[in-house]
């Protein structure tokens, strides 16, 4: 599933609409006509979940503190996210379950063997492992379930803009709020109904919308993870790029520029920090991705401590043999000019003097 995988099991109606709603170019119409037949499958599983779970997942209670791993892409949100889905007393979404979260609680048996075939072992950007029931960020359900994710501007580029430049925020536009709200609780309330456990969402969109995900779940809590700009930015613009040429479906090729990336950033990280300023202290919790990587154990340990959650012994053993599994893992290397890095610097020097980062 190397392209148009963000909208793979799309229901018929859901995916018509976008193209209706934001058009497209005849050039992708191999692209269109995959998502077209796959949104009939997606359609007609919708209808046997629903019929035979909607009245259960309805009088379903899920525990109401949910745990978000928040910050800007490429900061170690994943490899966090990795480690944490281990816990046995979290639940987590997978690939399977966001590519289709109108049906997966009938409709993972018929999928998975197909997608298992499909699927690249890792993911395009970075060669991180991929896989149908590895650990996977919520918005990509979103997109398909509300119609209400900035990834439409990225699927559909009216600019040769980057496609995060002109928002504000990241939160459903107003007379859409209670739909978004209803549906990213039922895909929560159905993750936390497969297991019985607490939810954990990792999803870096999240990160401008902690307001209305503390109204949602007032026992929420949080986890911001950081790291350096100058790692950051180049790395989210290689990810943009590709994602973006294997999924849109729009004859633009926008341009991502330094200076636009770490202003985007700039505004998450002053927007995180406003926030997380009138967060209660034992619910929210910053991590420095520099640190964290140095040493996962103590830094999970850490984690866990603060937020209340029970780091067992487990779990423990868990994380130890997924860190001797991806013990050769090489991340992407990136050079910046001087000029580049000027450019970060003066976007950003609210953060590099409250982060301490190094110039």
């Amino acid at each position: 599933m190397k392209h148009s995988y963000l909208l793979a099991g799309t229901t018929s109606g859901i995916f018509f609409k976008l193209l209706s709603q934001n058009g497209f170019s005849p050039a992708y119409l191999g692209r269109i006509a995959f998502l077209t037949q796959n949104g009939i499958w997606a359609s007609a599983f919708k209808k046997r979940e629903k019929k035979k779970f909607g009245k259960i997942i309805r009088d379903y209670q899920m525990p109401a503190d949910p745990v978000f791993i928040i910050g800007h892409w490429r900061t170690g949100t994943t490899f966090l996210h990795q480690l944490m889905a281990l816990d046995e007393n979290l639940v987590t979404p997978n690939v399977l379950q966001v590519s289709v979260p109108d049906s997966f609680l009938v409709s993972d048996k018929y999928y998975a063997p197909v997608m298992s075939k499909m699927m690249s072992p890792t993911r395009p950007m970075d060669n991180v492992k991929l896989g149908v029931f590895e650990p996977q960020e919520d918005e990509y359900a979103l997109l398909k379930l509300t119609l209400d994710s900035p990834l439409i501007k990225l699927l559909f580029p009216d600019s040769d803009d980057y496609f995060l430049k002109h928002f504000e925020d990241f939160n459903p536009r107003e007379d859409h709020t209670e739909n978004w709200k209803n549906q990213l609780h039922i895909f929560c309330k159905k993750l936390s109904f497969t297991k019985k456990k607490r939810v954990l969402l990792k999803n870096p969109f999240h990160s401008m919308r902690i307001p209305l995900l503390r109204e949602m779940y007032p026992g929420a809590r949080f986890i911001h993870i950081h790291r350096h700009p100058y790692n950051v930015i180049p790395s989210t613009i290689n990810m943009w790029n590709i994602v973006g040429r294997q999924n849109r479906l729009k004859n633009r090729n926008p341009v991502l520029t330094v200076e636009d990336v770490a202003v985007v950033m700039n505004r998450m990280l002053t927007g995180i920090r406003k926030v997380s300023e009138k967060l209660n202290r034992q619910d929210y919790i910053e991590v420095r991705f520099e640190e964290f990587e140095t040493d996962p154990v103590t830094g999970l340990k850490k984690i866990y401590n603060h937020l209340g959650l029970e780091y067992t012994d487990k779990l423990d053993e868990k994380v130890k043999t997924f860190l001797q599994e991806v013990k050769g893992y090489r991340k992407n290397k990136f050079n910046l000019t001087e000029t580049e890095k000027e450019i970060i610097r003066d976007k950003l020097k609210e953060q590099f003097v409250h982060y301490g980062y190094e110039l």
